[in-house]
């Protein structure tokens, strides 16, 4: 051959070869040992819709969200100067051997969007800031910069000399500072003004002596409260409260922290309003044990401030209006009607401005959340409805090549709802990204271009890829997931009769129009409707939160990583008192947090450097190893074993160990068989709540209320995180609730709670100013049969009707 001829097919086979820069299609995982994986090794697909599947806590979240996107995020802080990296979160580095392909991951979670009384819908997508710019734009009269509409900036005025210095002379001039700010100032800017109801803190026909406090932990022996007031000398302790003089009245309510000296102990009295104050409302709600919660929820009233309406605003900025709209009516339209007014300016000065601010309203209808609107507070939204008010600002984002990652967005959706959310997930992947989901509802795991499921179970006997591949290969590969990937609820053949009936009268909260219904006692109640209908409005608008009644809604659990399930539950208080009882000691020995701990760790069990900007490093506490407690604690038993050995236990192994012989605790093993039903048999009773996945946390929360004596249980989507065989034993757990005399009214969008109902009401038919209706009241039998509503069109696909 020529040498010509040797030269042009090198040159052909060169060009037929892929270019290196094209080979890198997968993010690769190598020996992953976050949490409770067992050294995963696997390899996803770039620019494709990956759905990760398995059971509740068998490690989904942990190889998503603890490897990759913790690997992406934390390299990228790497990027930044040692210097801005000091300011930054610091993030270690996860259990993994090798993390090759890694693309810049955003995370949209179900994290709540924060609970601050100023953040609202508007202030949260820059919505807020945009409507600003515009009435300061176009509003007539003009009352000065976006500021002047912001419910967060407070007017300002202030006056003063100021000294100027020119060369070698001095010059004094004066100066006057403005600043045009919206805030209301009665409420400022919260939009609700607090007040305590004084009959909650004391029976005032009774004197301090008689035990006139009814404020818990309030004795009458305790120094720091009772004691203070009786013996302070401002006071007449054995005088009714109702009896006491104008001056007395000031001092026991409001006087100024005044040493005092009571039987020779220095004390502080100040008056019982800012104790309270700075007592039980200065602390976290959520926080709080359960009797204290009720007790602040029942003292202090929130009322709608009188002067701004609820709006926040000063009267200078409801002034200011454009086409006779002001930016408070603005904000209190609904999002889609909101829209429909935006488009409707004509405004060439500022176009650009309009362009921006629809196409964010625009987002707000395209993913279902045209029902809200901007002055809604953020805190009161689902977890579903924060993470996609998040997924708004990346719809219209030119970046490609990014790796979403995303954890149950189908959440809090109606099925008429998912397909807008797939549509969605595809779009971004279709603009070439990386789409990795974690999610459980076979409706999303069907669009995907590649599964994989981890498992076989949750916890220690999780953390494996079970499978990997496509759609149709999970459905024949003989998962648990796959199993149950075509499962189909039954209706009913038949249901339980009402043992009676809570009425509802006139019920108007949020998008409701006074609704009339008749919810049924003793059976088991599923309230339906698309996201934004008005299920929670009517249920917990108008259902009062009396002592019968046991609400479990999808806040958050809070926990440190001293907090696990033994503590959260209450499991500890009568394990320790069982130990202390055994051994003649005290029950504080054998608690972590308190007498017992570890003095090198504090009861940790781990001990923590801080590096700086670099990750700090946790390392086990040599002097206990780990075990959290002090070696002379662990020489106490009970039944062979000691305390640190307890809380090592499954919680099905303590189930057993609570139940017979010496160790034999009947309170114990109550807890411990509420916490089987709801499934988290595998759990230990040591694990830090950190670690928990949220399906989880959902359970551990509902087992914790199951115990709490009250007739009617409402449930808020407890399928929330819940794999398709988790759902079967929480069917089975709501019969058991109905069988023992409860009540059990359940707020639901999964078709196989439908379809176990015994009575469904359905709201709609749409979201917001559509729906807050009754569409539908009977059984789920008849509700398939009549195929009226959108529900019950998908209730009737769901069951093959």
């Amino acid at each position: 051959m020529s040498k010509a001829g040797k030269t042009g097919s090198r040159s052909a086979g060169q060009s037929a070869a892929q270019p290196v820069a094209d080979s890198h299609e997968v993010i690769r995982v190598h020996g992953a040992r976050e949490n409770n994986l067992k050294d995963v090794d696997i390899e996803i697909p770039k620019r494709r819709l990956t759905v990760f599947t398995g059971v509740s806590g068998s490690g989904k979240s942990s190889l998503v969200f603890d490897t990759i996107a913790a690997e992406s995020q934390r390299l990228i802080n790497e990027t930044y100067s040692a210097f801005v990296q000091g300011f930054m979160p610091t993030q270690a580095r996860p259990e993994v051997d090798v993390l090759e392909g890694l693309t810049t991951a955003i995370i949209v979670d179900q994290q709540r969007l924060g609970a601050d009384p100023r953040s609202t819908v508007g202030t949260a997508t820059d919505a807020n800031a945009m409507l600003r710019i515009l009435f300061s734009r176009l509003g007539k009269p003009h009352i000065g910069s976006p500021n002047a509409f912001s419910f967060n900036v407070a007017s300002v005025k202030a006056s003063g000399a100021i000294t100027v210095q020119r060369g070698a002379a001095t010059k004094t001039e004066k100066q006057t500072y403005t600043r045009t700010g919206g805030m209301c100032v009665r409420c400022e800017g919260r939009g609700t003004v607090s007040d305590i109801d004084l009959t909650q803190l004391y029976d005032d026909t009774k004197s301090i002596s008689e035990g006139a406090f009814t404020i818990p932990g309030w004795k009458s022996d305790s120094w720091w409260t009772v004691r203070t007031y009786a013996e302070s000398g401002f006071l007449d302790p054995d005088k009714p409260i109702r009896k006491f003089t104008k001056k007395e009245m000031q001092d026991f309510l409001y006087r100024e922290p005044t040493k005092v000296k009571v039987e020779g102990v220095n004390l502080t009295f100040e008056g019982l309003i800012p104790k309270i104050q700075k007592s039980f409302l200065s602390k976290d709600k959520e926080a709080m044990q359960p009797h204290i919660r009720a007790f602040v929820e029942r003292a202090v009233t929130f009322t709608t401030c009188p002067e701004c309406d609820g709006t926040r605003l000063s009267e200078s900025a409801r002034s200011s209006k454009i086409k006779k709209i002001s930016i408070a009516d603005a904000c209190a339209m609904q999002i889609s009607d909101l829209a429909d007014w935006v488009r409707e300016l004509d405004e060439p000065s500022v176009a650009p401005l309009l362009s921006a601010l629809l196409g964010t309203l625009e987002s707000f209808v395209e993913i279902g959340l045209g029902y809200l609107s901007l002055d809604r507070p953020s805190g009161t939204l689902s977890g579903g409805e924060a993470q996609r008010v998040k997924m708004i600002r990346h719809l219209g984002s030119s970046l490609t090549d990014v790796t979403y990652v995303f954890d149950e967005p189908t959440i809090g959706l109606h099925p008429h709802d998912i397909q807008r959310m797939n549509d969605l997930l595809l779009r971004l992947r279709d603009k070439g990204n990386t789409v990795l989901v974690v999610e459980h509802k076979p409706e999303t795991i069907a669009i995907a271009d590649h599964v994989v499921d981890l498992g076989p179970g949750a916890g220690s006997a999780g953390g494996t890829v079970c499978f990997e591949g496509t759609v149709d290969g999970l459905r024949t590969g003989g998962t648990l997931t796959g199993r149950h990937l075509d499962d189909r609820a039954v209706l009913k053949e038949e249901v339980r009769t009402p043992s009676g009936t809570l009425e509802i009268r006139g019920a108007s909260t949020h998008n409701l129009k006074d609704v009339d219904v008749d919810i049924p006692l003793g059976v088991l109640c599923v309230i339906t409707g698309v996201a934004g209908s008005g299920k929670s409005s009517l249920i917990h608008g108008s259902i009062p939160a009396g002592e019968d009644v046991v609400s479990v809604d999808q806040t958050a659990i809070r926990g440190s990583r001293r907090s696990n399930p033994a503590t959260y539950t209450g499991l500890l208080d009568p394990i320790r008192k069982a130990f202390a009882k055994a051994n003649g000691v005290k029950p504080a020995l054998f608690s972590a947090n308190s007498e017992g701990a570890c003095p090198t760790c504090k009861g940790a069990g781990v001990l923590y450097t801080d590096l700086a900007m670099m990750a700090g490093i946790a390392t086990v506490c040599e002097e206990c190893e780990g075990k959290r407690f002090e070696a002379s604690v662990l020489d106490h038993h009970l039944g062979g074993r000691d305390i640190s050995e307890v809380l090592a236990m499954s919680v099905d192994e303590a189930g057993t160990f609570f139940s017979e012989g010496e160790a034999r605790t009947p309170a114990a093993h109550k807890i411990l068989t509420r916490l089987s039903d709801v499934g988290l048999g595998y759990l230990t009773l040591g694990q830090p709540l950190t670690t928990l996945s949220g399906g989880e946390r959902q359970r551990l929360k509902l087992a914790t209320h199951m115990g709490e004596k009250g007739g009617v249980c409402v449930l808020d989507e407890p399928t929330t995180g819940l794999h398709l065989a988790d759902v079967e034993q929480l069917l089975g757990l709501l019969d058991r609730l109905v069988e023992s005399g409860k009540s059990v009214i359940v707020i639901e969008h999964h078709q196989a709670v439908m379809a176990h109902a015994d009575w469904i009401i359905d709201l709609g038919p749409g979201a917001g100013h559509d729906g807050g209706r009754i569409v539908f009241e009977g059984t789920p039998a008849d509700l398939v049969a009549d195929r009226s509503t959108l529900t019950g069109e998908h209730l009737a696909a769901y069951v093959g009707e």
